[in-house]
C-alpha cells in the first residue's frame, strides 16, 4: 500500500475559514462571542475525537496573533496548525487551496467559521461518503438543481484540484460552484434524516444570531 493511501485513510483533516472581512456582520466573526465563547470554539469542540489535524486559515499574521490566544490547542484532541491565507480577499477559493497546500491527507473537510450549528454526526457522516473515484464529497438540498443547492463551504475536497483552484483564480473566476462544476464531485443528499439542514445555518448578519 503506497503512503498515499495510508495517509488519506488514516488522516482526516479539516480546514476551517476565517479570512473573510465579514464585512456584513460588521465584525470578526470567528472571534465573536456566541453562547459564552467565540463562534470558532464551537466548531473545534464539535471536531474533537473526529478528526486528525484542522488547518484554520486566517487573513493577515495580526488575526493569527488574536485567534492564538483564545484557542489552546491543547483542549483539542487533534493538531492544529493557523495558516496565513495566500491570496487576499478574494473570497474562500484561495482559502480552500491554501488549506489543501497544508493538510496531511489526501482529502479535507471544508467549514466555515460562521457555522457553529455543525454536528458530530455531520463530521462523521461526510467523510463516511469519501470515495477515491471523486474529487469532491458534495451536500445538496434539492435534486431539481443539484449544483445551485449545493453547499460547497461544507464539502470535502482532495488536494488534487489546487492546479484548477489556482487556474481559476489566476482568471478571478471566484465562485466555488464554478469549482465544483470542473471536477468530479460526488453529491450527496441534505435529507434531514442521515444530514440534516439545519447543520448548514450560518451566522452572516447581527440578526442571525
Amino acid at each position: 500500500m503506497s503512503n498515499d493511501n495510508v495517509n488519506s485513510e488514516s488522516i482526516k483533516s479539516c480546514i476551517i475559514l476565517c479570512g473573510g472581512k465579514s464585512s456584513r456582520m460588521g465584525q470578526d466573526k470567528g472571534s465573536m462571542i456566541i453562547q459564552d465563547k467565540p463562534m470558532i470554539k464551537h466548531i473545534l469542540t464539535t471536531l474533537n475525537h473526529q478528526i486528525t489535524e484542522a488547518i484554520i486559515v486566517l487573513n493577515d499574521s495580526e488575526r493569527i496573533v488574536k485567534y492564538g490566544k483564545f484557542i489552546n490547542p491543547q483542549d483539542y484532541t487533534y493538531k492544529i496548525t493557523f495558516v496565513e491565507d495566500k491570496v487576499k480577499n478574494k473570497g474562500p477559493m484561495p482559502g480552500i487551496m491554501t488549506g489543501l497546500e497544508q493538510v496531511n491527507s489526501n482529502y479535507a473537510l471544508i467549514l466555515p467559521c460562521d457555522s457553529p450549528y455543525v454536528s458530530k454526526n455531520y463530521v462523521n457522516t461526510i467523510f463516511k461518503e469519501i470515495d477515491n473515484n471523486y474529487q469532491a464529497i458534495v451536500p445538496y438540498h434539492d435534486s431539481e438543481n443539484k449544483l445551485k443547492t449545493s453547499e460547497p463551504l461544507h464539502s470535502i475536497y482532495n488536494k488534487n484540484i489546487i492546479p484548477e483552484i489556482e487556474d481559476l483564480i489566476s482568471n478571478d473566476v471566484l465562485h466555488i460552484k464554478g469549482l465544483i462544476e470542473k471536477i468530479d464531485a460526488k453529491f450527496v443528499l441534505i435529507d434531514n434524516k442521515k444530514i440534516e439542514k439545519k447543520e448548514f445555518r450560518n451566522l452572516n448578519r447581527p440578526q442571525d444570531i
